[in-house]
């Protein structure tokens, strides 16, 4: 039997979405990598508890729990892949991968069963319908009624809003049917509250997206933004990428944090959460922790007391609670000397890092592109004079982003440092005509 099992074209379902990806199944775990974000999920041979194949709307479906009660489902599967998979659960995870089916009999009552971080609704031993208890962002009870209210997924073309539940009464002494139902609830719920004291404040933090001057309260889960008219509550489950990156005047740094799903004030959406700081500011820092805990907590990646610039005791203590790696400019040097060029996006000015695994560009609107979605770049020349010339990105989705307005001096520096990334570059030119000038 293969080590190893690959499927494409498979959608893992996250809150009414479904996200295209790649399985990958191996005696180490399994792996699905977002093709859209490119977020990779890991799971861990050792943490599978139990596998489910069950009839779904897209064909068949995969439904794996894990040891502390995580739910992950992916559908795209085709009936005949059954086989292969139930082997392969055997001889690698020593897992039995049941075949259960979903009830479709029609009726709305039934019993509540609540098992890990799931709730499901059965119909004798069938289940009718599952709810992640992490997608609850709300659980409100009534006379013999409990209502649940979800966190929303943007990319969901429909979206359930909440589910109430009818609890008829017992005559149990002493326990409330309905406040055990939504004790049951709110123990495994994401319901953000700041109860407690906060890690860390960070006063008054110049933020370009969503602009203005807000306070950063770091919790141990989620970090506060606290502004004069708008408030934020960011889980660290939803920080995708860290970026730190030097401005071009050398004095002032972007800490750039890759939001997913992002943050909403009305209609907006902001994927990217960007803060500037001044290199010259400093700050000394107390955590409000003992030291035995922050000892405990962040092994030796934080310390009780701490000073130096704010920018990096702001990224020191991110990278510390979000657990994430923090990626900076790579080798890449502009004709200036700076680790970006200065290049116009839509209507703005703004500026293009190229890193070791994409381009970033700040900040307004933020964009990221990794190398791994790009189709093919092109360089065309300037619309309006000779002095300058576009960059122009397609991705393999036929998204395309062009930055125009880049000095003529950046051209030989962004030409090598794409040809070294072996990306496809449409206008290649004459190849015997030496120096680069000739390719524009």
């Amino acid at each position: 039997m293969a080590d190893t099992l690959e499927f494409n074209e498979i959608y893992q379902e996250v809150k009414g979405s479904m996200n295209d990806g790649r399985l990958r199944l191996s005696r180490q775990g399994v792996i699905f990598k977002n093709s859209k974000t490119g977020k990779v999920d890991n799971i861990q041979a050792s943490e599978l508890a139990e596998g489910v194949w069950r009839r779904v709307a897209l064909g068949h479906g995969l439904k794996l729990l894990t040891k502390n009660g995580h739910v992950y489902k992916y559908d795209g599967f085709r009936e005949s892949e059954f086989d292969k998979l139930s082997d392969f659960f055997k001889a690698h995870y020593r897992l039995e991968l049941a075949e259960k089916d979903l009830c479709v009999k029609g009726w709305n009552w039934g019993t509540v069963r609540f098992g890990g971080q799931l709730l499901s609704f059965d119909i004798g031993e069938q289940p009718v319908f599952e709810i992640p208890l992490s997608n609850v962002s709300q659980c409100t009870t009534g006379k013999n009624e409990v209502t649940l209210e979800f966190h929303q997924n943007d990319d969901a073309e429909v979206s359930l809003m909440e589910v109430r539940f009818y609890v008829p009464p017992t005559q149990e002494d002493g326990v409330d049917p309905v406040e055990a139902f939504a004790q049951n609830v709110l123990s495994k719920a994401d319901v953000i509250q700041a109860t407690g004291d906060a890690i860390c404040i960070f006063r008054e933090l110049q933020c370009l997206t969503p602009r203005g001057r807000y306070d950063i309260r770091i919790y141990p889960t989620f970090l506060h933004l606290h502004g004069k008219t708008f408030d934020y509550k960011i889980p660290y489950t939803t920080v995708l990428r860290l970026f730190l990156l030097p401005h071009k005047d050398q004095r002032q740094m972007f800490f750039v944090i890759s939001l997913d799903p992002p943050i909403k004030q009305g209609q907006t959406r902001y994927h990217f959460l960007i803060l500037l700081f001044s290199k010259d500011e400093d700050i000394s820092l107390t955590l409000n922790m003992n030291e035995e805990e922050v000892e405990k907590r962040f092994e030796g990646r934080l310390t009780k007391n701490m000073s130096g610039s704010l920018y990096e005791m702001v990224s020191r203590v991110m990278k510390a609670l979000v657990n994430r790696k923090i990626t900076v400019p790579g080798n890449f040097q502009g004709h200036s000397g700076a680790q970006c060029i200065t290049c116009s996006y839509k209507a703005s000015s703004g500026l293009l890092y190229p890193l070791e695994r994409g381009f970033i560009y700040v900040h307004k609107p933020p964009v990221h592109i990794r190398f791994d979605e790009i189709s093919f770049v092109n360089f065309a020349r300037g619309t309006t004079t000779t002095r300058s010339f576009d960059f122009e990105i397609e991705t393999k989705q036929g998204t395309q982003y062009t930055f125009s307005s880049i000095e003529r001096e950046e051209y030989g520096k962004l030409f090598d440092f794409v040809n070294a990334k072996k990306l496809n570059i449409k206008n290649r030119g004459l190849k015997e005509v030496p120096g680069h000038e000739a390719e524009l």
